[in-house]
């Protein structure tokens, strides 16, 4: 018994879990949220992933063995994670705001690396752009930037 709450308070936030730190990387939480929303339609093209790999990379300026595990860790981290909130707040907390707008453009990058937008990608970066703090203004013209990057892009409906 004594062990299990040893184990909870080491958990709780200032509890000298060194796992607290890693939770709060906005490099992790931002690779995490790249991730969902690459595979959240259930579909990954090579083309979403060489662009979630080289958003990591010019992002972060990490190459080789160290984007590697960035995107490790934030696949880890996608794969654990119960909601979208526990990556969001760390970026909230350590982006400003035109920072947090360019994340949701990095997002929309993602999306539309594969020249189609599905709702589940939209509603995916609604949230993440709601929860971070960016206004739905902001939001449809990185939308709108990244699908006109893209010849032929699908689903870039200005109906919102």
């Amino acid at each position: 018994m004594l062990d299990r709450v040893l184990s909870f308070l080491r958990d709780l936030p200032g509890g000298g879990s060194g796992q607290r730190e890693a939770d709060d990387d906005p490099r992790v939480a931002a690779s995490a949220l790249l991730f969902h929303v690459m595979d959240v339609d259930g579909v990954r093209q090579d083309a979403e992933w060489e662009q979630f790999k080289a958003v990591l990379a010019e992002t972060y300026g990490v190459r080789g063995d160290e984007l590697a595990k960035l995107a490790t860790a934030g696949e880890m981290a996608d794969r654990e994670a119960v909601d979208l909130y526990s990556f969001t707040s760390v970026l909230k907390r350590h982006l400003d705001v035109e920072e947090r707008k360019a994340f949701v453009g990095l997002m929309w990058d993602v999306v539309y690396a594969d020249g189609e937008l599905h709702e589940l990608e939209d509603n995916t970066v609604w949230r993440v752009a709601e929860l971070i703090g960016v206004e739905r203004q902001d939001r449809i013209a990185a939308r709108r930037k990244a699908a006109a990057n893209v010849p032929g892009a699908t689903g870039a409906s200005d109906n919102e």
